[in-house]
């Protein structure tokens, strides 16, 4: 074991690891493009893009250079009562973005509390107003993140066992898979139509964390428009699915309807700083206009509207502008479609689906197939002998890489899971 290797065990507590069974953590100790390079030298594929963030790979230099400039002028200040040049650009540029009715962004540090603060604005916005609207409604096997609201609007069991005696009660309605949706609308109607909702919650058109599961933009549109016909606010989770990976800027792009609040991360900054943002309707705004204090919106965190950060999406979103970026992301996704024809041949596998830049499959198992599937570390452990960083989810394996990638990285990594399922048999 490495020195490096030796003072991480001593030191540090990894995320999502049970540390007492997992291996050695890779020493990875410089990025460039879609390669990661370890401390012995070996290259890695970082083809989940380190947790879906880094959407242009990593070194961009414009990324890079916005930050150092921005450094040179102002590295941070404090964001309640005071302002700065980059978040006011930033909250301008992602209104604009978002098309109407979007007018006004609030400015975290994550996707978890971009949730968080979507969940209290729509709670805090009926109470403002006197209404007696408290219930949320949520999707079977959401993931919102990992702070006590947005789990208690995620999928339940799992590694949120000890914690849901804190949860706050939701109401789930079931997954859409084809056979059920006119049930679940009939459902989430009846629901609805108590008058108890304040907010509908969801992950638009596809479920990242509970293995890549994707749904109709039939059902979605039809179950936003029951929403706002009983008057129930729509908040989309685009932490994952924003910023071009279903193929347009944000997922609910593929439909026709609009939600009242959506919840911003990951590829906000090129996933290069931390940065969420949550961002509302002027109806949404307007609900905490009184001359009353207390009912004004009293949240906020020691690093909120941080100019570093606010450069790097200010970045970012320029590159989203270049005709490049969106060559890159229609190559991704028509390769993708012809990768999944060739999967779909194979044995041992099912559920192959791609929806843009993400292609995913389940690997059939007699074992205990979700996220705690033993084959995740078979495959895991077999891609890094390939030169791939790739970790499935449970039993779905996934492929989510940045935009940069070239055909022959990505031919890399198809031939490797190839050579994985062909094994299978």
């Amino acid at each position: 074991m490495s020195d490096l290797g030796k003072r991480d065990k001593q030191y540090v507590w990894h995320p999502f690891t049970q540390v007492k069974t997992a291996g050695q953590p890779i020493e990875v100790i410089a990025a460039k493009g879609a390669k990661l390079i370890a401390s012995d030298g070996k290259e890695y594929i970082d083809i989940n893009s380190s947790w879906w963030v880094n959407v242009h790979g990593h070194g961009v230099v414009e990324i890079g250079d916005a930050i150092k400039k921005q450094f040179d002028a102002l590295d941070h200040v404090i964001f309640a009562d005071v302002t700065h040049p980059v978040a006011v650009e930033l909250a301008e540029k992602m209104v604009n973005k978002l098309g109407e009715p979007f007018s006004k962004v609030f400015f975290s540090d994550n996707g978890s509390t971009a949730v968080e603060i979507a969940l209290k604005m729509a709670i805090q916005y009926w109470f403002n107003k006197k209404v007696s609207k408290s219930k949320i409604m949520a999707m079977d096997g959401a993931y919102h993140g990992d702070t006590f609201g947005a789990m208690s609007v995620g999928e339940r069991g799992y590694f949120n066992v000890p914690f849901e005696p804190y949860f706050f009660d939701v109401d789930f309605i079931d997954f859409p898979d084809g056979t059920n949706e006119e049930h679940i609308l009939q459902q989430a109607e009846l629901l609805f139509r108590s008058g108890e909702f304040a907010a509908l919650i969801l992950e638009p058109l596809i479920q990242g964390s509970s293995g890549m599961r994707i749904y109709s933009v039939d059902f979605l549109e039809k179950l936003v428009y029951s929403a706002k016909r009983n008057d129930v606010l729509v908040i989309f989770d685009e932490v994952m699915t924003g910023f071009g990976r279903t193929g347009e800027m944000f997922a609910f792009n593929h439909t026709k309807v609009v939600p009242d609040l959506v919840c911003l991360s990951k590829g906000l900054t090129g996933g290069i700083l931390p940065l969420g943002l949550t961002v509302a309707t002027e109806e949404i705004f307007e609900g905490f206009l009184f001359d009353e204090k207390a009912k004004g919106f009293l949240h906020g965190h020691s690093f909120t509207g941080n100019p570093l950060s606010c450069a790097a999406a200010l970045a970012s979103l320029t590159l989203f502008e270049k005709v490049e970026t969106w060559e890159n992301i229609k190559r991704l996704t028509e390769k993708n479609i012809r990768f999944a024809e060739e999967l779909k041949k194979q044995t041992g596998i099912s559920g192959v689906r791609t929806f843009g830049t993400i292609l995913a499959f389940d690997i059939d198992t007699e074992e205990t197939s979700g996220y705690f599937a033993n084959v995740r570390d078979r495959v895991y452990k077999f891609m890094l002998e390939k030169g791939v960083l790739l970790r499935p989810l449970g039993n779905c394996v996934y492929v989510n890489p940045p935009y940069c990638i070239s055909n022959d990285e990505l031919d890399q990594v198809y031939n490797a899971v190839l050579s994985f399922v062909k094994e299978l048999e």
